[in-house]
């Protein structure tokens, strides 16, 4: 089977599929005659007991002892003591917002100081609370390519322009018609190119499939 075919059976994006195999978890054939991978029913069970293990929220590190021997019952048994300390630190934050609720304050009356004070000291007998002010200041993951798409269309386009100007500045010397609608074409399909693959890229990231450790 191809990539494509294993992600449509068992419902992992490509790039999650490529992830594991990066990490080790996953080693498909090469085909001989094209260098390609070679996904058969093994790989395709091996990355649906990925997909489960994943769902349930085991780290990738235990998924790998599993797979190098251990038992799924010992993989289990650390992750339930995981999955405890989760299940502490979520009550504390419950029991937190049940008694901010039964206040009834106004959010310009409330004591944030002491408030997160009794919450440092929480955190100092190992209650973790879901801090998303980390998500605040989290940049935009296709900045980047935001930028290098439109500099790259800038730089093109000047391209052009330049290119035009400079034939019909001194008509005489330009070249044929034919050629300077090849010449101008050659920047419009890089721009053209650039444009399509900036929203495929950002198509991608908003499917979520950059956070390979996270989906699965």
């Amino acid at each position: 089977m191809k990539i494509n075919e294993v992600e449509a059976q068992v419902g992992i994006t490509k790039k999650n599929i490529r992830f594991y195999e990066e990490q080790g978890l996953l080693s498909p054939r090469r085909n001989s005659e094209n260098g390609y991978r070679d996904y058969g029913e093994a790989e395709v069970a091996i990355l649906r007991r990925i997909k489960l293990m994943r769902k349930l929220g085991v780290p990738l590190e235990e998924i790998r002892r599993m797979q190098a021997g251990g038992t799924v019952a010992d993989g289990m048994r650390r992750h339930l003591v995981t999955l405890e300390r989760e299940r502490s630190s979520l009550e504390q934050s419950i029991q937190l917002c049940g008694s901010l609720k039964d206040r009834e304050e106004r959010l310009d009356a409330l004591d944030a100081a002491v408030l997160l004070e009794e919450m440092e000291r929480l955190e100092q007998t190992g209650t973790t609370f879901r801090d998303k002010q980390k998500q605040d200041a989290k940049p935009v993951r296709y900045a980047g390519a935001v930028v290098m798409a439109l500099l790259t269309t800038a730089l093109m386009a000047a391209l052009i322009v330049l290119m035009v100007w400079g034939f019909t500045a001194d008509p005489a010397d330009a070249p044929p018609l034919a050629l300077l609608v090849v010449l101008v074409a050659i920047p419009g399909v890089i721009i053209l190119g650039v444009l399509l693959a900036l929203f495929q890229r950002i198509k991608e990231i908003r499917k979520g499939e950059e956070d390979d450790a996270k989906n699965y």
